[in-house]
């Protein structure tokens, strides 16, 4: 074998060693997910960009719980909420709402718009306020004022429903309008590939962003409970 095959062999595996490493660690990110002894109440986040869901197979595969998407602003509801919410009830899942808060409208109207959604159900789990930046308005308000219309947001909601109302956000809205303000509710923490370290006292925890669920053709977030906290607690 002369000098360039020996150079051409060398530079083939160190190419397919290469691809091979990409590849694995490809797979671990993708199939990562806390310990199922120490995390073992599993849940997903869903919307109408999934499509259409089979319910029974969701939660066949060790989905306790579902939160879907009712509403968004002042004025855009889910056009699958109502299907999701029926066909998950029937697989046995326990069920909550999400309402997305945008920073351009009033916490009032936002209220009234999730409130217009949700059945009255005394046994779903409380109500969810996804809280971030992306796919937001452009608008990036004083801390005061968001916290003004966040505020006036659960106490319409709270009032109404008898729940309190738990805070979806990721560490960048954390940080920028909830950190040390003292609004006292329950946190679901997104965090992906690792815990949450911007908020140690979490209940929930979305950990990944791209996982796959049975029953659900796409791409879907994972989410567990606290191990501290219960499925009944999420009902309060």
């Amino acid at each position: 074998m002369n000098v360039l095959q020996t150079m051409l062999r060398t530079l083939f595996y160190v190419v397919v060693g290469g691809v091979i490493s990409i590849g694995g660690a490809a797979f671990f990110f993708m199939n990562w997910e806390p310990d199922r002894d120490d995390f073992p109440v599993r849940g997903i986040d869903v919307s109408h960009h999934l499509g259409d869901i089979d319910w029974p197979r969701v939660a066949a595969d060790d989905v306790a719980f579902v939160y879907m998407k009712a509403s968004e602003g002042g004025d855009f509801k889910d056009g699958a909420f109502a299907r999701n919410w029926a066909g998950a009830g029937s697989a046995g899942l326990a069920r909550g709402a999400y309402h997305f808060f945008s920073l351009c409208q009033s916490g009032v109207k936002q209220a009234e718009n999730f409130l217009s959604v949700l059945p009255r159900d005394s046994s779903m789990l409380a109500p969810m306020l996804d809280l971030e930046f992306t796919g937001n308005c452009d608008r990036r308000p004083p801390a005061d004022d968001v916290l003004r219309e966040i505020s006036a947001f659960t106490n319409l909601v709270e009032q109404a429903l008898g729940k309190q109302v738990i805070f979806y956000a990721p560490d960048a809205f954390h940080g920028a309008y909830l950190k040390g303000r003292g609004l006292n509710r329950r946190l679901w923490a997104r965090s992906i590939w690792h815990s949450p370290d911007y908020a140690p006292d979490w209940t929930l925890w979305q950990y990944h962003d791209r996982g796959r669920v049975e029953g659900i053709s796409s791409k879907v977030d994972l989410n567990v409970l606290h191990p501290d906290s219960d499925l009944d607690s999420l009902r309060l």
